[in-house]
């Protein structure tokens, strides 16, 4: 019965993944307004460790610690400390709907990196154009922010090493074979990650100032421990296993639109012209990447039909 059950909860874990992706980067803005960026994203890991060991611990998941399993948490761990560092310093200086414009661009940049490390095949013409497109609306969105003379492009360069280290990690991970549970692998990286998030918070931080810190940025670090780190991988990982891989394509063409959304009405993010024409061209880059080929093809088969 409930292996009948399971295709039923498809729509709404893949509906969670596109809710908790899209809340993300606002949650990142909110959590480190009036609590230091490095403190926000160690108590995060320490919250969903806390959670991920007890939900280990009482389902009897077992936690290798083999060769293999710790290179696995090391790859995984470039992309959590890496990633996620970068990303909360890059709050500080631009808006939630940008980081996740730019964290969209982790398919392309995925491709080109498993070219040189998984020797999979070189883009094809169409997802050459569909690089190009979504790397115009990049630019059109940078040398709007870049217009305004702020620091802005502190946040821009930030966020952007952030995506080629998460991109970089999730491609590395595809290099380590092991039989290993989602829910262990996640613990395991976690406990890699946690101890490198506390000497990141020592050494530019250092300081609790609980005085300081305000409902909202305490709610925040509450929300993504348990579902942007915890419950969201678990999501993912279940749609993954449901769906085919175009159809959970479609989270990273959902998601940067409703952040941008979200930003705008939630925070009072400022949603320009530009910002518009950027993301459209990003959206439509992503789209023809994930996409175009296959359609190309329907299209070219449609055609010979016709002839015949």
């Amino acid at each position: 019965m409930f292996t009948a059950a399971l295709p039923k909860l498809v729509p709404i874990a893949f509906i969670a993944v596109v809710i908790i992706w899209s809340t993300t980067p606002l949650g990142i803005v909110w959590s480190s307004e009036t609590v230091h960026p490095t403190l926000a994203v160690l108590l995060r890991m320490l919250i969903a460790l806390v959670l991920g060991i007890a939900i280990l611990l009482c389902a009897r998941i077992r936690l290798p610690f083999t060769a293999v399993a710790l290179r696995l948490y090391a790859f995984s761990a470039i992309g959590i400390v890496g990633g996620m560092s970068l990303g909360y310093f890059a709050a500080q200086y631009i808006a939630s709907g940008i980081m996740s414009l730019i964290f969209g661009l982790s398919p392309l940049i995925s491709g080109l990196i498993a070219q040189r490390l998984l020797n999979e095949a070189k883009f094809t013409m169409m997802r050459i154009l569909a690089f190009v497109l979504a790397f115009i609306g990049l630019g059109v969105v940078c040398s709007a922010k870049l217009s305004i003379g702020d620091d802005g492009w502190k946040g821009l360069v930030l966020v952007f090493i952030a995506m080629v280290l998460f991109s970089l990690s999730g491609v590395l991970i595809k290099t380590v074979k092991i039989n290993i549970h989602p829910l262990a692998s996640t613990v395991g990286a976690l406990l890699i990650s946690t101890p490198l998030f506390a000497l990141l918070w020592l050494i530019f931080d250092g300081n609790l100032n609980i005085e300081s810190w305000q409902l909202r940025s305490i709610a925040a670090i509450v929300y993504l421990g348990v579902f942007g780190s915890l419950i969201g991988f678990i999501a993912y990982f279940y749609i993954l296993q449901h769906l085919n891989a175009s159809t959970v394509a479609l989270v990273t063409l959902i998601t940067p639109v409703f952040a941008l959304i979200l930003g705008a009405v939630l925070n009072q993010e400022v949603v320009g012209l530009s910002l518009i024409v950027g993301a459209s061209f990003v959206v439509g880059g992503l789209s023809l990447y994930q996409f175009g080929d296959a359609l190309l093809q329907r299209f070219s088969s449609g055609q010979k039909s016709a002839l015949n």
